[in-house]
């Protein structure tokens, strides 16, 4: 359980944070076991390994604030941003996300358009959203109230929307004093909120609008006509999809997978239907400290998702090697939720974007190894993204899948028969014979 410990200026020092004695007092810490090793490094000493602090990245995000952070009352143009929370389920937070600032702030909440910039500047982009709550039954959005309206309202526009704030107590500036948790802005109860008309998205509005429509079936008509994943994934989660006596609001973290996994299902009943690939193909990508590989082999489809984390990783704090997690499926698909995670979802998602963009159909086996430089989460965006942008490198030819598999490997630091122990797909291959060896 999470709990307050003390003022960020009791725990590290000025010299080591770089911010004034007033702005380390007006950061809360909050303690999310195991931190025992952020308190005996206080950023000082780099004890996780990692070339910089995460902790004092988010902290310096925190002390750019501006100054209306600290009031009541927070004016600015939304991008839009909408956000529900998981906590107390049935019964969750929802709420608009709203910056100090007027203009164009779409980039704030965009994360198509993030991958590749400084993981600072991302930090900044969470931390500048404000966020008002309220509590909701997922079951409201059968028949929305004022709030949920004005945020489903939001959730179709198509262009930031002006919006005032008003809270009933400032924004809590936490930090919370683990280096695996995502930056997210500072929130406080919602007194009142309201927007200027928005200029609404035809295409979210019409499915919306339609209570007979599907909710799985909304997402792929809103995919298909090109509005953007993450676009879709807000409508999703404050509940305006589908059949009118059903809907629900989802938590956001609920609803990224929920979206990615149902456009990757829908894309993949074409890709089924697409002839294999020629070759045996070698990708890779590096971004954020994060090397990518895939595999693809012209064969019907099957998938595989496996995560490398490195010592002084996120996800890998305390052992001396390589903690290694996957899934895969086959053909037919998989009935239980992954046990990787949502990525393996947006993995999907991004494997089978490019090969019905190709109009082609293969088996793909993707690899991650995260290193130490990757200081922090930046979100399931970060995966979705990284793997769009691996499947648009050039990619190599091999005549047979072993001289692939030697080539992918050779482009990430783990030994062989590691990978090979780990990975379903890769030992399949190198032990069955195909029924056309013979």
């Amino acid at each position: 359980m999470a709990k307050r410990i003390a003022w960020l200026s009791s725990v590290m020092p000025a010299a080591v944070t770089g911010l004034e004695e007033r702005v380390a007092r007006s950061i809360e810490v909050v303690e999310e076991p195991p931190a025992w090793m952020c308190l005996a490094c206080r950023g000082a000493k780099l004890l996780c390994g990692k070339p910089r602090c995460p902790i004092i990245v988010k902290a310096q995000a925190m002390a750019r604030q501006p100054p209306s952070f600290a009031g009541t009352e927070i004016e600015g143009s939304s991008p839009p941003g909408v956000f529900v929370g998981r906590l107390g389920y049935p019964k969750v937070s929802i709420g608009p996300m709203v910056p100090a600032q007027f203009g164009d702030t779409s980039i704030l909440d965009t994360p198509e358009e993030w991958l590749g910039r400084p993981v600072d500047q991302i930090v900044d982009y969470r931390y500048s959203l404000v966020r008002g709550n309220s509590r909701a039954r997922v079951e409201d959005a059968r028949d929305p109230g004022r709030l949920l309206t004005s945020l489903q309202e939001l959730a179709m526009a198509s262009r930031p929307v002006d919006t005032e704030l008003r809270l009933t107590k400032a924004p809590r500036k936490v930090l919370m004093l683990s280096e695996d948790t995502q930056p997210f802005g500072p929130s406080a109860p919602l007194e009142r909120f309201r927007t200027q008309n928005p200029t609404v998205d035809k295409r979210i509005e019409e499915a919306h609008y339609d209570r007979d429509l599907g909710a799985a079936d909304a997402v792929e008509r809103l995919y298909e006509k090109g509005v953007l994943v993450t676009r879709i994934q807000k409508a999703f989660s404050i509940g305006m999809f589908g059949d009118g006596a059903r809907r629900r609001i989802v938590p956001t973290r609920w609803s990224i997978t929920a979206v990615d996994s149902s456009v990757s299902l829908s894309l993949l009943e074409k890709v089924k239907h697409r002839p294999t690939i020629d070759e045996y193909r070698v990708y890779s990508y590096s971004v954020y400290d994060n090397q990518y590989v895939a595999i693809l082999l012209p064969e019907q489809w099957r998938f595989e998702w496996i995560e490398a984390w490195f010592p002084n990783t996120t996800w890998n704090q305390f052992n001396s090697t390589p903690y290694m997690i996957g899934d895969y499926e086959e053909y037919f698909g998989r009935t239980k939720y992954a046990k990787v995670g949502g990525c393996y979802y947006s993995t999907r998602l991004a494997v089978a974007e490019a090969l019905e963009r190709e109009r082609k159909q293969a088996a793909a086996i993707v690899l991650r190894e995260t290193y130490p430089g990757f200081i922090m989460p930046l979100g399931v965006w970060n995966v979705r993204e990284s793997i769009r942008e691996l499947m648009r490198q050039p990619f190599e030819k091999h005549e047979t899948f072993r001289t692939a598999m030697g080539s992918a490997l050779s482009k990430l630091r783990i030994p062989r028969q590691k990978w090979v122990r780990e990975s379903v797909l890769i030992s399949r291959e190198l032990t069955q014979r195909k029924i056309t060896s013979y």
